[in-house]
Formats: structure tokens, C-alpha cells, sequence
């Protein structure tokens, strides 16, 4: 199979030898996988990949046809399309992870957008409802909406009844993420436009004094993203008086068992809204398997709305 391989800072396309089911597990003959910022931080030495996953082959999140089963398989027979979030290894022709990993691909998604769906869908579920305890009629803040993560949140909030605001660094994406159902801002001065019940911030550690500051009374804060810095000064009395919370998440390391759990509330509370209209998947743009240098070079210019996706065949 081609697989797209880090080396020392490097990528490229090469040949490995196809994986092999074991116990439980499925291959996927892979036909598209999102590019996600975890990604960038691989390439760059900064987040390995968990025990168990590919150490050298990057992507967190596939879609494909099931190609072979292993023994015990009884979720999915081969053909059936279906795509996963996997600790590494999804920027290949052919993937293995266990069959409780992996999720049906809802009809009106197409191999692209199923592509990448899995890792910012289940992100931003989790963050909401599992971790934030989101509830109709509160206020949602979404900090950089216009990403994958970011328009995924957007869109959940909206389908759960939330009021959502979103910060949107850049002009020509704003209309297009109001579209999915925010009041979109610009970062700066946030602060006014709060109380909020939940903050999800994707953008780092700058935001955290001004999420504070806009917090309301038992507000929610979760943590998923820190591109743009992991360390600041805080008010902690701040924190006090709203007894507000802050909470960090991921969900690449996480146990077996905590994954299963998510992909099964994915199945349960997200996936019907595919096709029944109320989730899109606003896609970037796509580029071959061979063009992964491209991907990455693209992903980290930023500006972008929506998810890059390479996809192994046109």
C-alpha cells in the first residue's frame, strides 16, 4: 500500500506492506482522510502517536470500504463504507483498527466529506455535550469557528438549540460560517458580547482572560485547541466568583473503551443529522495522496474554512 510517512520533520509517499486484521478488527481500503492540526504537530516532533498506531504514518480520521474482517467481526461485513477516528496510520491506502472504532458513513455524505467528518465531528460533540454539558437556550461561544473543529461546533450548537457566537479572524469567512448558524465577530473585544454558558476555545491561551471575563454565572470552559499558545496569566478570582469551570480535552490518547463511548454517542446523537440536512461538512480543499507535502503546506498558511482532505484515487 502507499502511505504518507513522516521522517525527521519530512513527509513523503511511499510503500509499506498492508496491515493485517487481527481479533476484532477490520481493514479499510481508504478513501479519504482529513488533515487535522494534530498532524502538523506530529510532523513537527511534538505529538507522537499512542502505543499501538503507526509511529511514522500521520491522520487521525478515515473513510473507506470495509476490505477484509477479522476474526470475531460482527459490526460490518466487507463493501460496507464506513470511517473512524485511529491514533495514526489513516494517510494510507489501507487502514486496521477494531470494529468498535469505526462508524456507518451516512448515505448523503460523499467519500470527501466523510473524510473529514470523524475527528471534528466526535471533537466537538465530546467537548459540547459530554465534557460542557451544553443544554437548549444557553449561550455558546465557538472561538476560530471557521476550522474543521470550528464549523462542526457551530452547526452542533445550533442543532441542540443554543444561541451560538463565533470568532472568525478572517473577513471573507464570515458570511459563510454565519450561514451555519452563528452570530459571527471578530476576536477582538469578545468580551462584549458575553455571558456565555459554554466557551469552546480552539484558538489557545490568549483567549483565556477574556473568556473569564465573559463567563457567566456556572459558565463551562473547554480547552481543545492551543496553536496560538498554551500558557498565560489568569484571575483566578474571576473563576470564583462565576463558579465557572475549566476543562481541558483530547481524544487521540485516550482508553479503548472512552473511544468506543464516543463513536457510539457519534452514532446516536450526530449522525442522523447528515441526512436529515441539519450538518454539512464545509471542505477546504482536497488534494491526491501523493500531494500530502501540498496538504500540509496548505493547512499551516491558516485562512482556511473547513477541512483539507486527501483522497487516495480521483
Amino acid at each position: 500500500m502507499r502511505a504518507v510517512i513522516v521522517d525527521d520533520g519530512n513527509l513523503r509517499v511511499e510503500e509499506r506492506p498492508d496491515p493485517k486484521p487481527g481479533k476484532g478488527e477490520v481493514i479499510v481500503s481508504v478513501q479519504a482522510a482529513g488533515l487535522n492540526g494534530a498532524d502538523m504537530m506530529q510532523r513537527k516532533g511534538r505529538y507522537p502517536a499512542p502505543p499501538g498506531s503507526p509511529a511514522d504514518i500521520p491522520g487521525l480520521e478515515l473513510a473507506g470500504e470495509v476490505a477484509a474482517l477479522g476474526d470475531g467481526v460482527t459490526r460490518f461485513k466487507e463493501r460496507d463504507r464506513v470511517m473512524a477516528i485511529v491514533g495514526g496510520g489513516g494517510q494510507a491506502e489501507l487502514a486496521v483498527l477494531h470494529e468498535r472504532l469505526a462508524m456507518p458513513v451516512p448515505e448523503s455524505l460523499d467519500w470527501t466529506a466523510a473524510g473529514g467528518t470523524p475527528e471534528v465531528f466526535t471533537t466537538a460533540h465530546d467537548a459540547l455535550f459530554t465534557q460542557a454539558q451544553l443544554r437548549a437556550g444557553e449561550r455558546l461561544l465557538v472561538h476560530g469557528a471557521a476550522g474543521g473543529v470550528g464549523t462542526a461546533a457551530v452547526q452542533l450548537g445550533r442543532s441542540a438549540g443554543a444561541r451560538v457566537t463565533a470568532t472568525v479572524r478572517n473577513e471573507a469567512h464570515r458570511e459563510k460560517v454565519a450561514e451555519l448558524g452563528a452570530e459571527v465577530i471578530a476576536p477582538e473585544g469578545f468580551e462584549e458580547h458575553g455571558p456565555f454558558d459554554v466557551i469552546l476555545e480552539l484558538v489557545g491561551a490568549p483567549n483565556l482572560p477574556g473568556n473569564l471575563q465573559s463567563l457567566a454565572t456556572l459558565g463551562r470552559i473547554v480547552i481543545i485547541g492551543i496553536g496560538a499558545g498554551a500558557k498565560t496569566e489568569i484571575h483566578l478570582g474571576a473563576l470564583m466568583g462565576t463558579r465557572g469551570s475549566i476543562r481541558g480535552s483530547t481524544l487521540r490518547a485516550r482508553p479503548f473503551e472512552e473511544k468506543a463511548a464516543a463513536m457510539r454517542a457519534m452514532e446516536r446523537h450526530v449522525l442522523p443529522l447528515f441526512d436529515s440536512g441539519a450538518l454539512t461538512v464545509p471542505i477546504a480543499e482536497t488534494y491526491p495522496l501523493e500531494d500530502a507535502e501540498k496538504a500540509y503546506e496548505r493547512f499551516e498558511q491558516g485562512g482556511k474554512l473547513g477541512k483539507i482532505v486527501l483522497v487516495t484515487s480521483s
